[in-house]
């Protein structure tokens, strides 16, 4: 954190139900990114980040909070405050007309870079923008494409009576992460079981965390997590030493989430992606 910069005011509170992380330098897709921030590179013709501000406003989701840090100016100008969004015909089907909303997604900005200097990585960045969250929320990386995947009130909901601290969704391992992150234990009809970290040497199954979660506010609150609200000293800190705690105190839930998947990480898996049929 700069010197010149002891002190940031917390953002009052405009309760958004999504966060969408977008503040990574993204090193391993340089050169793209040297010019480009990672949320903003195209497949099919469409920023990354745009296809889950769509399916958060195909689910009936009015706003969300986007933070910044490298080239965020970009971002910001690229959706401005109010997007107008028509969802691919995948997420119609997928939503009950209860849920279904495409009249756009209202956005606001926890710019990182320009109040701190640089990212605060994701449970730091998450504790910045918890004055703008409501007490439960989605969250996702800007920069993973998932066009299949659905937000929806029913599973908000679902999670905010289960008394969990987060809930997660994971994939099948990738080539770039086959030993995985994380366990799924007790699992029941409804695809939903507890999260675990399974202790090393384990021959238990791991998968990979797909970014996609819901938190309660309590998760980056005492005892999980020791940053102030609104992270007003600009304190870096990662998300997985908190999700392990929880998960010691049997506080994470999760599924396995099927759909398209793919951690966007260098040039050669976007150009892959481009070349497949939309």
């Amino acid at each position: 954190m700069p010197d010149a910069l002891p002190f940031q005011p917390v953002k009052p509170a405009i309760s958004s139900p999504a966060i969408v992380l977008a503040a990574g330098r993204g090193e391993r897709m340089r050169p793209l990114t040297d010019t480009t921030p990672k949320p903003l590179l195209q497949v099919h013709g469409k920023p990354l980040m745009q296809y889950h501000l769509e399916a958060l406003a195909a689910g009936g989701f009015a706003s969300a909070v986007v933070n910044t840090a490298w080239l965020g100016e970009q971002i910001e100008a690229a959706f401005h405050d109010v997007l107008a969004l028509q969802p691919s015909p995948y997420l119609r089907e997928q939503l009950s007309n209860s849920e279904h909303s495409t009249a756009g997604i209202r956005l606001h900005y926890s710019h990182e870079g320009r109040d701190f200097g640089s990212a605060l990585e994701t449970a730091g960045g998450i504790a910045r923008a918890l004055p703008q969250l409501d007490t439960v929320f989605w969250s996702m990386a800007g920069d993973v494409f998932a066009p299949d995947m659905v937000f929806t009130h029913s599973a908000l909901e679902r999670f905010a009576r289960s008394g969990m601290l987060a809930h997660l969704w994971l994939v099948p391992n990738p080539a770039h992460n086959t030993k995985g992150d994380f366990g799924l234990e007790a699992v029941g009809a409804d695809g939903i079981g507890r999260c675990v970290d399974p202790a090393p040497g384990s021959t238990a199954p791991r998968y990979t965390y797909s970014t996609f979660a819901l938190f309660h506010r309590d998760l980056f609150a005492l005892p999980w997590c020791d940053i102030p609200a609104g992270n007003p000293q600009g304190i870096k800190a990662p998300l997985a030493p908190l999700l392990r705690r929880a998960m010691q105190g049997a506080r994470v839930s999760a599924e396995i989430y099927t759909g398209r998947w793919t951690d966007v990480g260098t040039p050669e898996r976007l150009a892959e992606l481009n070349a497949q049929t939309p």
